[in-house]
């Protein structure tokens, strides 16, 4: 299954590093991704292929968004299905 990985905080060294390192471990390959910096702000979203993820979507989820408040980030991912269906009105 295809999501949509976003990522924002305040720009620092190592976070394409973290949230990278998270999605291998967790057998989540990344298939395109953009990110920039806005001032001090990092954003980053990534279209990944969950398909190989050992988790389940939802534990993936909370992996995700735990790791991002302990760093000072918002992590969230989505499945692609709902990120288009709430992008298309």
């Amino acid at each position: 299954m295809r999501a949509i990985v976003t990522v924002i905080g305040r720009d620092r060294v190592g976070i394409i590093h973290q949230v990278s390192g998270i999605l291998a471990d967790n057998q989540v390959n990344i298939l395109d991704i953009s990110q920039t910096i806005m001032q001090e702000y990092f954003t980053m979203i990534m279209l990944v292929d969950t398909a190989m993820c050992p988790v389940s979507f939802s534990e993936m989820a909370e992996v995700l968004e735990k790791a991002g408040s302990e760093s000072g980030l918002s992590i969230h991912i989505q499945r692609e299905d709902s990120f288009e269906a709430m992008h298309r009105i």
